[in-house]
């Protein structure tokens, strides 16, 4: 058999999409809490628009979400019942410290996830937790500047400290920071910053980047020290450029948007920045806010495993008038002739995975994890809730037939694969439930109204049949 027998099947949400309990728990206001559906939505997660508290009149879809929170352990059953290895999640930190520069937790967020970990291993589910998935106290955020401010460093510490030594023996996989380069392209979302008028948006971007790279080294050598066990990964947003046309022009535009996705990892893969981006700060005049033992610390304490989030390829070009540009997880891209596209017009290319996990295995030569990959699509339930999602069934299908080729073809060392949104929740990009991901149906639209009911699609038990015969069945029948 291809994958290993240990290989970790499962699924993967995040607590801003997912868990709700905004004002629950003793849980502090975050700065995804301030994401609303609707037209003001894109302006507010990428930075354009202050909005530092929830304004009447507006529906902010992460409140709620589809209630985690209070339905745990329904979903965990649900999720046992299609035989999952790992369940990827993540820390609301606002739960764990509601401010943020607390020198003490709050004791109930930290035994709602205890809780949690214990009935996941109950069913022998390997939590997967990512320890930041764009979550920050708005505390942090009005009054420090979000990760522009070295600060946040101690405060991550704090938090990383605190979850390690609480969950020793229940968690052995952590991502420090979800998609860490969705923060040069969306920047309140990703790291709680603004920019101001007249600031260096590079500058700017590239010190918040800098404070979570020492924070992540940070987080990896105090994970490492609490127990010698645990498996720290970095997390980004995958997908190779492909170069339009053999134009050396075009060729050349690939090689530099691949770089440009990938110079943070080089960091937390092989712990220095890349000199084709030291080359970039000296032609921009940009001083990285580098102290005293940050060099050390990036280079001594580098991740043990790659994890990225996989939707689709992208095409570079030099533009032109008259081209056509697409957008997926708010990367743009020229439209690729050769591709159908989702409803939402992410290009659907499953070569492209298989592709993208080579081009990291051998960039970094350490074991890869795919955390996110799936369809979003419109799905029509019946009257009963049932959904027959044949066409998810086949991207899912297409998917991890090219990821088997990876391992067995190519052998690219691979831990494990948690599909996004194995139950369905807010999208990120565009706040709808109508943008569905999962194998379980949750009764909720797009303005929070239903039952919350979950029913469970024709690609529930499609998933268990291919978590139980290791990838090797992949028919839909």
């Amino acid at each position: 058999m291809p994958l290993s027998k240990d290989f970790l099947w499962g699924g993967a949400t995040a607590a801003n999409q997912y868990e709700g309990g905004w004002n629950q728990g003793g849980r502090g206001l975050a700065n995804v809490d301030l994401a609303p559906h609707g037209e003001r939505r894109e302006a507010i997660i990428l930075g354009l628009e202050k909005h530092l508290q929830p304004e009447e009149g507006l529906f902010y879809p992460g409140h709620e979400a589809v209630d985690f929170y209070n339905h745990w352990q329904e979903d965990i059953a649900l999720f046992a019942e299609m035989g999952f290895k790992t369940f990827r999640m993540s820390i609301a930190w606002s739960r764990i410290f509601p401010k943020g520069d607390e020198s003490q937790p709050n004791e109930e967020g930290l035994l709602f996830y205890e809780k949690i970990f214990k009935e996941l291993r109950k069913y022998e589910i390997e939590p997967l937790v990512t320890i930041t998935h764009f979550d920050i106290p708005m505390h942090l955020v009005t009054e420090y500047g979000g990760w522009r401010n070295r600060k946040m460093i101690d405060f991550y510490k704090n938090l990383v400290t605190v979850l390690f030594t609480r969950y020793k023996g229940l968690v052995k996989y952590w991502l420090t920071f979800n998609e860490i380069n969705v923060l040069l392209h969306a920047p309140f979302m990703g790291a709680g910053v603004y920019i101001e008028e007249g600031e260096n948006r590079d500058e700017v971007l590239f010190t918040a980047a800098h404070h979570e790279l020492v924070a992540s080294a940070l987080a990896t050598k105090i994970a490492h020290q609490i127990d010698p066990e645990n498996k720290i990964g970095c997390m980004v947003a995958a997908g190779d450029y492909y170069p339009w046309d053999s134009k050396p022009e075009n060729v050349r535009e690939a090689l530099d948007k691949n770089r440009e996705n990938l110079f943070l990892i080089d960091v937390q893969a092989r712990g220095k920045y890349p000199n084709y981006f030291l080359k970039q700060l000296e032609r921009e005049g940009i001083s990285l806010p580098i102290v005293e033992g940050d060099e050390e610390l990036l280079a001594q304490n580098t991740v043990d495993f790659v994890s990225f989030s996989y939707y689709s390829s992208r095409v570079a070009k030099v533009l032109e008038e008259g081209d056509e540009e697409t957008s997926g997880n708010i990367f743009a891209s020229v439209k690729n002739p050769y591709l159908k596209a989702s409803e939402w017009g992410w290009q659907i290319d499953p070569v492209g995975l298989r592709t993208t996990m080579n081009t990291l295995y051998d960039r970094y030569q350490k074991p890869l994890f795919i955390v996110e990959n799936g369809l979003g699509a419109v799905d029509k339930p019946d009257e009963e809730g049932y959904v027959a999602d044949d066409y998810r069934i086949a991207y899912m299908a297409d998917h991890i037939a090219e990821m088997v080729k990876a391992v067995e073809l190519d052998g690219v060392e691979l831990l494990g694969y948690t599909s996004w949104g194995c139950i369905d929740l807010v999208s990120a990009s565009t706040g709808e439930m109508s943008k569905r991901y999962g194998f379980i149906y949750v009764d909720r639209d797009d303005q929070g109204k239903g039952s919350l009911k979950r029913t469970p699609k024709k690609s529930f038990n499609w998933y268990k049949k291919v978590i139980a015969s290791n990838g090797q069945d992949l028919s839909n029948d």
